[in-house]
């Protein structure tokens, strides 16, 4: 059977291919992670503005107040950079996501290369033995007529 010329890239695109399906399953864990660090977040910014919302309720007085605001300031600063965070996250995700399929179309292309070189070597193969069976029943039928 007949080398396939190009298998040194068929084995780098899958290895290539490989590579990106791993990576893009690292970013979508990331992005689940800065998610999740962000619902954290907007949960316990809602509920201690529920707190806080209760303490105006019930009576606070100034220095309260400003504690309460000034919290609730460095949790929304947290919130936004958080969701900056994910926002990133996401855009970097769909860049893996498109450099696996990059890398999947490659790969996908040198194995129809591969496949169409095997059926080639397989069909030249098929002639070659059709050739020596009949060229052994054309002496077969010479010596019987002999």
């Amino acid at each position: 059977m007949s080398r396939f010329h190009l298998q040194p890239l068929l084995d780098l695109a899958q290895t290539r291919t490989d590579e990106a399906a791993r990576r893009l399953g690292e970013l979508i864990a990331s992005e689940r992670t800065v998610e999740q660090k962000l619902k954290l977040l907007e949960d316990y910014r809602q509920e201690y503005h529920d707190r806080f919302m209760q303490a105006v309720r019930d009576g606070i007085g100034p220095d309260a107040w400003r504690n309460y605001s000034a919290f609730l300031g460095r949790l929304d600063d947290a919130v936004a950079v958080q969701r900056k965070a994910v926002e990133q996250s996401r855009q970097q995700t769909a860049q893996g996501q498109q450099n696996w399929l990059a890398q999947r179309n490659r790969l996908k292309a040198f194995d129809t290369l591969s496949q169409r070189h095997q059926a080639g070597v397989a069909r030249s193969e098929a002639k070659r033995e059709q050739k020596l069976t009949d060229e052994h029943a054309a002496r077969r039928s010479r010596q019987d007529d002999e």
